[in-house]
């Protein structure tokens, strides 16, 4: 939920239980990935005004998976641009904190005591499985970077008995074999945020970590168990050989690359939380299915959408003379009651802006070198100046640059994972 916060935040491979057909709506292997600048995907539109401002929609997966496909006016645009905002500000350990907070069950609980039985050692026998295999789920390259199994699953699954049932359902999302074989990259916007920090860009974030993380705690406690009982039959399902995942990182992976702009693929992402609907399910429970995902659908994108399209208006109204470039989950500008649609309504004139495209901004005066410092391997730079506004926390004081590094490139990666990506990937 960067989309919540983004992430925490952000994400990986997120399973999902619709039917295949469903999702398949475009033949991936029917794409060829050109390199051509004109025949690259284009998850950029165009505010059209003096100076101009930017949307861009980023998928949640390891940004080595998608760089080189993304075109290069993009990259101009995010280069040229005076400010960056996301939806959370992911290199703030803020934002870390509270999101940590949100995900706790109140002071005194633990899991045990709030989950039905069978429930709760079904989870813990799961979490024993992964905790067992994920030594031989990592790669050489992991390993080489200093990423090691035990310290991945404390990092991702660390005080899990302490967790609210929502949020552990989500974990059990994230803690899947190709999700673990991508973590030690920092996913997209995390890393356009690291390259925003490096370019001593001004930054900013047009939600608060709450809201992201409230709608998900505000689910009643039989649709929780529910949607964890489900999660929890899929990863036995799975484990035992009997079920396909319909839908992959891999394929959402293509889907962006070949510029789908298909926005049921990527609200999934969007809203960061599995799809519960499937025929399969017995009558009563495919109406439990049908109320959680419209409340998902309805909290985690349509009201956030609103919400984000006005704060983006009000950003141009306080500084007309600047150059915005909004980086958000693709899902937030696909489909209906989009954050565009909200901006359009309000006078602006929003358009998409194809690959190969010349952009119309003037060239921003580069900065000076950063001052950089290299830290477990690890690039960190002084922090930059933010944008200060009443969606953003400030903090006090700035984190010396090796605490800033050691959080934005483990701590926030792995909790976008968490968060950002349990409805695929895209938000």
């Amino acid at each position: 939920m960067y989309g919540t916060v983004a992430a925490f935040i952000h994400c990986c491979c997120v399973l999902l239980l619709a039917r295949a057909d469903q999702w398949r709506l475009k033949d991936s292997a029917n794409c060829e990935l050109h390199r051509k600048q004109t025949d690259l995907n284009s998850f950029l539109w165009t505010i059209k005004r003096d100076p101009p401002s930017y949307f861009y929609g980023t998928i949640h997966v390891p940004y080595t998976r998608v760089w080189d496909f993304i075109p290069e006016n993009s990259k101009q645009a995010f280069q040229e641009s005076n400010i960056v905002f996301f939806e959370l500000d992911l290199t703030d350990p803020y934002t870390i904190s509270a999101l940590t907070s949100c995900q706790l069950l109140p002071q005194g609980e633990n899991l045990q005591d709030v989950l039905p039985r069978d429930i709760y050692r079904r989870l813990k026998r799961h979490l024993e499985y992964v905790k067992l295999m994920m030594p031989s789920w990592m790669t050489p390259d992991q390993r080489g970077k200093g990423l090691y199994a035990d310290y991945l699953f404390n990092a991702i699954a660390g005080n899990w008995e302490r967790k609210r049932p929502v949020w552990v359902m989500l974990m059990v999302n994230s803690l899947t074999e190709a999700d673990i074989k991508t973590r030690g990259v920092p996913v997209l916007d995390l890393y356009l945020a690291q390259e925003a920090e490096r370019m001593r860009k001004r930054t900013g974030a047009v939600e608060k970590v709450e809201e992201q993380c409230h709608p998900l705690n505000g689910l009643n406690f039989s649709q929780v168990i529910f949607a964890l009982n489900q999660t929890l039959l899929q990863q036995e399902s799975l484990r035992a050989g009997s079920l396909q995942v319909p839908y992959t990182t891999e394929d959402l992976i293509r889907h962006y690359n070949c510029g789908d702009l298909n926005s049921i693929i990527f609200n999934h992402d969007t809203s960061q939380v599995p799809n519960f609907n499937n025929v399969t399910l017995p009558p009563s429970e495919q109406v439990t299915a049908q109320e959680i995902d419209s409340y998902f659908r309805q909290e985690l994108i349509y009201k956030r959408n609103e919400r984000m399209g006005k704060r983006v208006k009000s950003l141009l109204e306080e500084h007309p003379d600047k150059s915005f470039f909004f980086a958000f989950g693709a899902g937030h500008f696909l489909g209906n009651n989009t954050v565009i649609d909200v901006l359009r309504r309000q006078g602006y004139e929003v358009e998409h802006t194809p690959a190969g495209q010349p952009i119309n901004s003037s060239v921003v005066q580069s900065p000076p070198p950063p001052m950089v410092r290299i830290i477990n391997g690890y690039i960190t730079v002084q922090p930059p100046h933010r944008v200060q506004d009443h969606y953003h926390h400030i903090p006090s004081s700035s984190p010396s640059p090796s605490s800033r590094s050691s959080f934005s490139l483990i701590f926030v990666s792995l909790l976008l994972i968490v968060i950002s990506r349990t409805w695929t990937t895209l938000l």
